[in-house]
């Protein structure tokens, strides 16, 4: 566990802008970016990744997307298809890496 960059987690600008603000409490990546206990700051708030979890496309919830800033996992999934482009196809049995952070009181 150690400092860690932002953004080498949360991938552009309005994601560290929806964690700054509390919008955003996770990420999922395909790959692991940070480990439990590692901290980082934005904005003068401290944040320390309190959970990684291995898992797949198929396993997200309404509950995950909302968790990363969307209505719903329909609404994450359109996103994701424009965040990549039009390059990303939604295959349930991908490989994710779920982070989640909290602000460190």
């Amino acid at each position: 566990m150690g400092e860690i960059d932002p953004s080498d987690l949360f991938p552009n600008e309005r994601t560290l802008n929806a964690v700054a603000d509390g919008e955003i409490t996770q990420i999922h990546r395909g790959n692991r970016y940070a480990e439990e206990g590692d901290t980082f700051e934005l904005d003068g708030d401290r944040f320390e990744v309190v959970d990684v979890t291995e898992r797949t496309l198929g396993d997200m919830t309404d509950e995950d997307a909302r968790r990363e800033g969307s209505p719903d996992l329909e609404a994450y999934k359109e996103r994701m298809v424009r965040a990549h482009g039009g390059e990303f196809t939604w295959n349930e049995d991908a490989d994710v890496v779920r982070h989640q952070v909290a602000v460190i009181e």
